[in-house]
């Protein structure tokens, strides 16, 4: 039969998985999230979440939560342009684009659905996209939904940008794509020479915030606050990170931008609204944010901590300074996977 043919040969992929000690297995966690979680009946040391400010159990956005349960439902059982809307995820976005500098927001389910809808949304067969060969899978799958001209360049080579943005000289709008603090390397996009390079071609610049918002920056406003305030032309970014953990991502830009994603965009038109408690824990963690830089800096201090004592213990530790995605290369597939 057909479907067994489908079975045997997802059986023979999972075997050479388990061969090459690359097969993924979850861990499961009988406690919140925290620094330290409890699994198989102990509690062990976590250094692997993106729980980056300690908010995804925090008090007060637990609070808000349950509050907006209260008051506003579990869920909405719709889209947001029927009957999907509430004041609260207008005051989010409303938020978002102020902490961020930007004229508006627009709010996804998660962040991976604001970057598969945002190309698709934005270009057309005359335009271009230069995606950095290291860009997250959801900024590489949803550039491959769109019809624009697509082109890697070399990550983090900005001659190899430009030689290709020169090549692409016949096109409508060029779109520059690159994550803004890479989530494999931890490693950090230019973006001071990004901006330049891309005003001096007349192209748009788009950056994938999720590893660099809460984290980058005096206040945690991410890669523009990193490099002095340099402004991409659009980020998306999520709230399932440094922003409490949960549910929820989102684009940010020009008027213009937003509302045509709100009107173009399938992830946003077709999925249900970002549920009312996980809006409210949001907007709790951005109040607590501001009234409370100590967050950030806690982070950094215990950032160069951990790296210094990695360095000092032998290990090769990659990746930006600044940044608690700290890369420690074992060499070995298999002795990662017991290592971890």
């Amino acid at each position: 039969m057909r479907s067994s043919r489908l079975v045997k040969a997802c059986l023979e992929e999972l075997e050479a998985m388990r061969a090459s000690g690359t097969l993924k297995r979850e861990r499961i966690l009988e406690s919140a999230q925290g620094a330290t979680i409890r699994v198989n009946g102990r509690f062990v040391v976590n250094l692997a979440s993106n729980n980056y400010l300690g908010l995804a159990n925090d008090r007060g956005v637990v609070d808000a939560a349950k509050a907006a349960l209260e008051n506003r439902g579990f869920g909405l059982a719709s889209v947001r342009f029927i009957c999907g809307t509430q004041d609260i995820h207008k005051e989010l976005e409303r938020e978002i684009a102020d902490f961020h500098g930007m004229d508006d927001a627009i709010l996804f389910p998660s962040a991976f659905d604001a970057n598969a809808g945002l190309f698709e949304a934005l270009l057309t067969e005359e335009d271009a996209v230069l995606s950095d060969a290291l860009n997250h899978a959801s900024i590489i799958d949803g550039i491959r939904l769109c019809k624009a001209a697509r082109v890697r360049y070399a990550h983090g080579d900005l001659e190899d940008l430009e030689r290709k943005l020169r090549q692409l000289d016949n096109k409508g709008t060029r779109l520059i794509a690159t994550d803004g603090a890479f989530s494999m390397d931890g490693d950090i996009a230019n973006l001071g020479d990004l901006r330049s390079i891309a005003d001096a071609h007349g192209a748009f610049l788009m950056i994938d915030e999720c590893h660099a918002t809460g984290v980058l920056g005096q206040t945690g406003r991410g890669t523009p606050e990193l490099f002095g305030g340099v402004k991409p032309d659009i980020l998306t970014s999520t709230l399932g990170k440094a922003l409490g953990g949960g549910t929820g991502g989102y684009a940010a830009g020009p008027q213009a931008v937003v509302d045509v994603l709100r009107n173009k965009s399938r992830p946003y038109l077709f999925s249900n609204s970002v549920s009312p408690a996980v809006v409210a824990a949001s907007l709790a963690v951005f109040d607590k944010l501001k009234a409370t830089p100590d967050l950030v800096t806690t982070l950094r201090r215990n950032t160069h901590r951990f790296r210094s004592a990695m360095t000092e213990h032998g290990f090769v530790v990659s990746g930006h300074p600044d940044h608690p995605i700290a890369p420690v290369a074992l060499g070995d597939a298999k002795l990662t996977n017991r290592f971890a």
